[in-house]
């Protein structure tokens, strides 16, 4: 293994957790912030392929366009949680990822049930309850997140079930494009129910925007696919458990965080991750060595 597809994982790993902080960074509404992301993205990426010229087709573009309206509307969830709470508890949410994708997979991927890795991922949904219950001004924040989290245990079981054999770089246009569409659809609607201050970003944010759709968004997509190509599956996920701890971490140096959270927040936040280790121990276990 390549020593610069361990560099390539981890700057992607450590990408992820900076995109929490956009959502306090800018003042925009959730919606709004998803979906000059997306079209960002997308046009970054086209021009990319442009550049490249490489032209993505795939016979399955209508799911793969599918996968990235389930990508969007978990973005919208997870910058939600964030808005309606704080950084570190949307980070902490997102991994109850685990806990979805032991209940999903069976059904979606074909697998056999594991009521161990079940047992493991209920201590994660404790410790979500300790913060629920002792943070309650976060609440509707923490409901939010833990929607997020179970939308993208589906998108990544779906993934895992849609990309066999195909180009990373059709998969990754599709989303976008499919992500994009949906949320100029979705835009008009939810603006017609929902009054939202403010469409265009000010100052700054402009930056910002720009930051989470080329370095949060395609950039960290390519990271993880290089990374893929050489690092084991387990390697990728087993690393990727550090993006929470890196998403507080940024909360607490470059917003100051660390002042609103409670005790019950630590020992939730501890029950998840002991959880996220279990799950990891139990699966490293089954691997061949």
């Amino acid at each position: 293994m390549q020593k610069t597809d361990y560099l390539k994982l981890h700057i992607s790993v450590l990408l992820s957790g900076f995109t929490g902080l956009f959502a306090k960074l800018i003042t925009l509404n959730e919606v709004v912030i998803v979906w000059y992301r997306m079209f960002l993205a997308f046009i970054i990426f086209v021009v990319m392929l442009i550049f490249m010229r490489k032209n993505p087709k795939d016979d399955d573009a209508f799911k793969i366009c599918g996968l990235g309206v389930l990508l969007a509307i978990h973005l919208m969830f997870f910058f939600g949680s964030i808005k309606y709470s704080n950084v570190s508890i949307g980070v902490v949410c997102y991994s109850l990822v685990g806990f979805f994708t032991v209940l999903f997979e069976p059904l979606i991927c074909k697998t056999k049930f594991s009521f161990v890795e079940l047992f493991y991922s209920l201590i994660a949904v404790f410790g979500i309850c300790l913060i629920f219950n002792f943070d309650v001004s976060y609440r509707f924040g923490i409901i939010l997140g833990v929607i997020s989290a179970g939308l993208f245990a589906l998108y990544t079981l779906f993934n895992k079930v849609i990309e066999v054999g195909k180009s990373s770089r059709s998969m990754l246009f599709y989303e976008l494009l499919g992500g994009t569409v949906f949320m100029s659809l979705f835009m008009p609607v939810y603006a017609y129910f929902v009054k939202i201050p403010a469409f265009l970003p000010l100052g700054i944010e402009w930056f910002w925007i720009f930051i989470l759709a080329f370095f949060c968004t395609v950039l960290l997509y390519l990271c993880h696919i290089g990374a893929l190509k050489t690092i084991s599956a387990f390697t990728v996920s087993l690393t990727g458990n550090l993006e929470p701890i890196y998403g507080i971490l940024f909360a607490i140096i470059f917003l100051g965080e660390a002042q609103d959270l409670t005790p019950a927040f630590y020992i939730g936040m501890i029950l998840i991750f002991l959880s996220v280790f279990l799950q990891s121990f139990s699966k490293n276990k089954k691997l061949p060595h």
